[in-house]
């Protein structure tokens, strides 16, 4: 009997929605293509640029990968909003790191149609 190792990776929207477009929306079953239709929909940063952002979340503000995966996820237009997803960590983050962290977002914020 083999033994195979499960792992868990947390994705971003934008990650999911260049996942099951590698898989081609003619492949996709109903719940695939009704997970397509919502990251198509609600991915807020360029996917091309999602593995360096959350690299430079994790390295240079020092979120944890949650956080940085939530971040993306949820693309907070304002220092306020941004406090909200990091009010659980137990680290105070600069309000200039802050601002830094939205600057880069909107660096990366898909437009809006």
């Amino acid at each position: 009997m083999s033994t195979r190792e499960l792992s868990e990776k947390k994705l971003t929207l934008p990650q999911v929605k260049k996942e099951l477009a590698a898989m081609g929306e003619e492949s996709l079953d109903q719940y695939q293509r009704r997970t397509f239709d919502y990251v198509s929909k609600f991915a807020k940063i360029d996917e091309a640029a999602v593995d360096g952002l959350l690299e430079r979340l994790v390295k240079e503000f020092g979120l944890d990968e949650d956080e940085a995966v939530q971040v993306v996820n949820c693309a907070p237009e304002s220092v306020d909003e941004l406090r909200i997803f990091l009010a659980g960590g137990r680290k105070i983050i600069e309000t200039a790191k802050l601002e830094a962290v939205v600057a880069l977002l909107n660096e990366h914020r898909v437009a809006k149609e």
